[in-house]
């Protein structure tokens, strides 16, 4: 299984899980993405996620199609 790693920018604590995978290039689109959470195919830290907008935090860990997101804080140097 591919595992992109995924930084939040320093501006939100969180990103939202449809712009997750539009930004790590898994979904072509958010609305694709939201389409990937309706249709089953998006896990939050192991269980099925059925919220689109669902916030995803730092450490959190997202699979999505055979590939997983380790959702990482922003770099603060």
């Amino acid at each position: 299984m591919q595992t992109i790693e995924f930084q939040l920018d320093g501006q939100r604590p969180h990103i939202e899980l449809c712009n997750l995978l539009k930004l790590t290039g898994i979904a072509s689109s958010g609305g694709q993405g939201k389409l990937m959470v309706a249709n089953g195919d998006v896990t939050v830290d192991g269980k099925p996620e059925s919220r689109k907008t669902a916030k995803i935090h730092a450490g959190q860990m997202v699979e999505c199609l055979g590939t997983r997101i380790s959702v990482t804080a922003a770099d603060v140097t």
